[in-house]
């Protein structure tokens, strides 16, 4: 299964997004990493733009802190771990995250972490620094700020570890508000005179005992693992989100055939045939993992000017795996729902 996030074409025309849109789609497209959000595949209709992603169903950490949890020090020492092998592999691609917070690490079902959202981040070349300022204040590094002030010539790699730092405090003290240190030594400005790369962590004493090929392998266990029964996020902030949404996508169907048959039923979409094609992918992906069983399809169209196909399907199986069955038949369904706006 996948996750998929979608953004109407208006809004960030309006918000003046579409340079962050495609930047992020740039740089997702490049990566892969056990502990990122990783990136499939990316389509648009006449509305919105479509980026298919990871399925994480574990919720966001800022939802569990809501949620009280208390998360150990193990644990919170795992994702230190795991979220520095994703900050050093983006480094060695030369990307800056620039938002990294509870509200941008995801957790899979069994309790890894994952980083996400890389609306904000930014690419560097060779030695030079980044410029711009960018990401949420309280996880913002204080060269970030004297950047923006024009009191320092820039910033690199070392902000996201500053971010990961606070991240780490507030998962271990529910806030992030940081009392132990005196202002000056907690506010050092220079990214030399602080841990700031994956090296300097691996050196620390602290995480001595870490075995590092275990980590990124995902073999150990983490200390908190997400309740499988729940939601694992806020449902009264979805349903805001459905209610404020003024072309909610689950009518989007009605109102491109309502276009279509505007058109004279003629001018498909080349986007919707990549949905196609997607879905047709999920679809082999289903028959590749399967054991014995034969997905067959015919489509038979009917009148042009009614915009409809007869489809029709059968599954073929010796397996006693109903899931397999239920997920083609799931597929089929999505296929159902986009073949009338093929041109």
């Amino acid at each position: 299964m996948y996750a998929m996030k979608y953004m109407n074409k208006l809004k960030c025309v309006e918000r003046n997004e579409v340079r962050n849109v495609f930047k992020e789609l740039q740089i997702m497209q490049n990566l892969e990493h056990p502990f990122l959000v990783n990136f499939w595949y990316s389509f648009q209709d006449e509305e919105d733009m479509f980026m298919v992603v990871d399925l994480l169903l574990g919720g966001d950490l800022r939802y569990h802190l809501q949620q009280n949890v208390h998360f150990s020090e193990s644990t919170v020492k795992l994702y230190i771990c795991e979220l520095a092998l994703a900050l050093q592999y983006l480094r060695n691609k030369r990307i800056i995250h620039r938002d990294i917070k509870p509200d941008n690490i995801l957790l899979d079902e069994h309790g890894h972490t994952h980083l996400t959202d890389f609306n904000i981040a930014a690419i560097v070349k060779d030695d030079l620094k980044a410029t711009s300022i960018a990401g949420t204040k309280p996880y913002m590094a204080p060269e970030l700020f004297q950047t923006f002030e024009g009191t320092h010539p820039g910033y690199s790699f070392s902000v996201d570890w500053w971010s990961l730092g606070i991240t780490a405090y507030e998962l271990l003290r529910g806030q992030v508000r940081v009392t132990a240190w005196k202002r000056a030594k907690m506010y050092t400005v220079h990214g030399e005179k602080r841990l700031s790369c994956f090296s300097e962590l691996q050196d620390m004493d602290y995480l001595s005992d870490v075995n590092w090929d275990a980590v990124l392998n995902k073999q150990v266990p983490p200390g908190f693992i997400p309740n499988r029964g729940r939601l694992n996020c806020d449902p009264t902030f979805e349903l805001e989100e459905m209610i404020l949404e003024s072309k909610p996508l689950h009518k989007k169907k009605k109102r491109l055939a309502r276009k279509t048959r505007e058109n004279g039923g003629s001018g498909g979409s080349p986007q919707v045939t990549l949905m196609l094609l997607l879905l047709l992918h999920l679809l082999l992906l289903l028959v590749i993992t399967s054991n014995n069983t034969v997905i067959t399809m015919s489509i038979r169209p009917t009148t042009r000017p009614t915009a409809t196909v007869n489809l029709t399907f059968t599954i073929v199986t010796t397996s006693s795996n109903t899931t397999v069955i239920q997920n083609a038949t799931a597929v089929f369904s999505c296929l159902i729902e986009y073949l009338p706006f093929i041109g």
